[in-house]
């Protein structure tokens, strides 16, 4: 069986205030886009006494295998359902990682939801996103996979209306990979003079000077080229431009009959999908 995980962008990320257990709350909405990874588990006859054998493709994922999300995902569901057999997988990788894209979360989080499908697992969507949890702030949305308010760490999720269908998505990753701990070392928490909420219910085109990532200043002042490429979507008639997560990569929402030419650095990543 095959399962195709998809990436998410931030719309908006405010950091609240340092928790005691050291993680930090925050506000967000998550929003999915197109880009896609791809998984393949299936039933593995040779037994292996690992319980998985993993093989991968496309972007070349650092680390040893044990430690891929997948693969945890796998022995986070066999410590709770033994019954669980030994499996073959192979991931495809295509999202750029380290991105602000939530790539390997999306791949935890399908890994999941393929599992327990593929072998009938009695698991409620709420525990799903309870076993999603123990693998990443980011995964739980995935198991919902739906525009979601997010709050806690990321884990409160709230389903929101939220039609984009009249716009397009222009993503740009510089291939920068920015380190998650010194992200937030850069920040200091504060309580948001507008919530996040109030603001993504407003027409697209008041979001620029409201809707903020709080990572995104000093992810520019450590590499300009994010706020080179920002200021390049608004000249090429972005309404709406930011950097995701913890970046490096930069969104732009362009109207879908604005036939945006793109002239980025062969080195970027650079996709156009629908919102």
């Amino acid at each position: 069986m095959v399962v195709f995980p998809n990436c998410k962008i931030n719309l908006g990320l405010n950091i609240i205030n340092k928790r005691v257990d050291g993680y930090h709350n925050l506000e967000t909405v998550f929003f999915p886009i197109g880009i896609k990874d791809a998984l393949e588990i299936t039933k593995d006859t040779k037994q292996n006494p690992y319980f998985v054998s993993f093989s991968q493709s496309g972007l070349s994922i650092d680390g040893e295998i044990m430690n891929n999300i997948c693969v945890k995902a796998y022995h986070l569901l066999k410590r709770n359902y033994p019954q669980l057999p030994s499996i073959s997988m192979h991931l495809h990788k295509v999202i750029p990682m380290g991105a602000g894209l939530g790539g390997g979360s999306a791949d935890g989080a399908f890994a999941l939801k393929l599992l327990t499908d593929l072998f009938h697992l009695p698991i409620s969507s709420q525990e799903l996103i309870e076993f999603a949890l123990q693998l990443g702030s980011d995964c739980p949305f995935f198991i919902l996979n739906k525009p979601c308010f997010a709050t806690g760490r990321g884990e409160v999720m709230n389903e929101i209306e939220l039609d984009l269908s009249a716009y397009k998505f222009v993503i740009v990753n510089p291939n920068i990979h920015i380190n998650t701990a010194w992200a937030f070392s850069k920040i200091t928490p504060q309580r948001p003079t507008r919530f996040i909420i109030d603001i993504i219910h407003q027409q697209v085109n008041t979001w620029k000077d409201l809707l903020i990532n709080d990572f995104e200043a000093p992810a520019i002042l450590l590499h300009p080229e994010i706020g080179t490429i920002k200021e390049e979507l608004y000249n090429l008639g972005a309404v709406y431009s930011s950097m995701t997560g913890t970046g490096s990569t930069v969104f732009g929402i362009f109207e879908k009959n604005n036939n945006v030419k793109l002239n980025f650095s062969e080195k970027y990543f650079t996709s156009i999908e629908n919102g």
